[in-house]
């Protein structure tokens, strides 16, 4: 199947007059064309009536500070057509559109005056059904016919992961595993105790965009901090030629010289397997190399 959807993004702050607004178009979840207001780099949407509306009417009612609009189609190996319409509000979801029944479903009370207005006049909604079955799907078919499909084509982006802590008692830790960079945004990310599928409930962030057209994704679970080193965040994408399985990065400050007000500021780097130069602290061997500012760090 093949897709061809538009995110709208806009920004709004009437007390200082911003207004600022955005455009991303993805083919097969690819990014194609962006449109930014403050470069005006490239033609805003032909057809903006949902847009107009929001700028105006519902932006005066409800205080509006930011508003998104995911819209788009999907033409099936079948033959068969979908089409989606999706408000959202300050983040949150505000109202979608049934194209089926044209009617406007809304996901909080605030959306309610919204929904009223737009179903006083079918012709918004008639509009937005003839626009994501016929319109969408003829610009996705121009696409994929005009040598353009080779941008479904893209290679894949392999997830960059790294997983943190935070301790909250003697009694209980929240581990933090995130991956970032990749593409396409199809990715199993789950924790393991011991090599099994963790029974823990977890905390799974979706998957979201980045702004070069990667995605990121993150996902925390709640454990005895005795019990850490049992845990790994487990990631499966198409772009790594092998799962990932990663650990808590553990780091120690090693500072010598200049005396009390002497400070050592060194970041953890992503621990690794090293050969060479290492010491024993009584318990675990420590690798410790010399990083950009002269301090040292030591990874256990």
């Amino acid at each position: 199947s093949h897709s061809l959807s538009y995110f709208y993004l806009k920004l709004s702050e009437p007390s200082q007059g911003l207004h600022q607004f955005f455009i991303k178009v993805h083919l097969d979840d690819h990014p194609i064309i962006r449109f930014d207001s403050l470069t005006w780099k490239m033609e805003p949407l032909r057809n903006p009536a949902p847009f107009s509306f929001i700028s105006t009417s519902s932006g005066s009612l409800l205080g509006l500070r930011t508003w998104q609009v995911n819209l788009g189609c999907e033409l099936r190996e079948d033959g068969s057509k979908g089409g989606f319409l999706c408000y959202g509000y300050d983040g949150m979801d505000f109202i979608s559109f049934d194209k089926e029944t044209l009617r406007w479903m809304t996901a909080q009370p605030l959306a309610q005056k919204v929904k009223e207005e737009w179903e006083e006049d079918p012709r918004w909604s008639q509009e937005s059904k003839v626009f994501l079955e016929e319109i969408c799907i003829a610009w996705l078919q121009r696409y994929l016919n005009s040598g353009n499909s080779g941008l479904v084509a893209v290679s894949a982006e392999p997830p960059v992961g790294k997983v943190t802590h935070k301790v909250e008692d003697e009694r209980l830790e929240v581990l933090t595993c995130q991956a970032f960079g990749f593409y396409p945004k199809e990715i199993q990310a789950t924790w393991t105790r011991d090599g099994e599928a963790c029974k823990y409930e977890t905390l799974l962030k979706n998957v979201a965009p980045n702004s070069d057209g990667t995605y990121y994704v993150q996902l925390s679970i709640e454990i005895d901090p005795k019990e850490r080193d049992h845990f790994r965040c487990h990631l499966e994408h198409e772009g790594l030629q092998e799962p990932l399985d990663l650990i808590l990065e553990k780091c120690l400050k090693i500072c010598g010289g200049g005396g009390v007000d002497f400070f050592c500021n060194i970041s953890c780097f992503e621990m690794e397997s090293r050969k060479g130069p290492a010491f024993s602290n009584g318990r675990e061997v420590v690798s410790v190399r010399r990083v950009g500012n002269g301090n040292l760090i030591a990874t256990v």
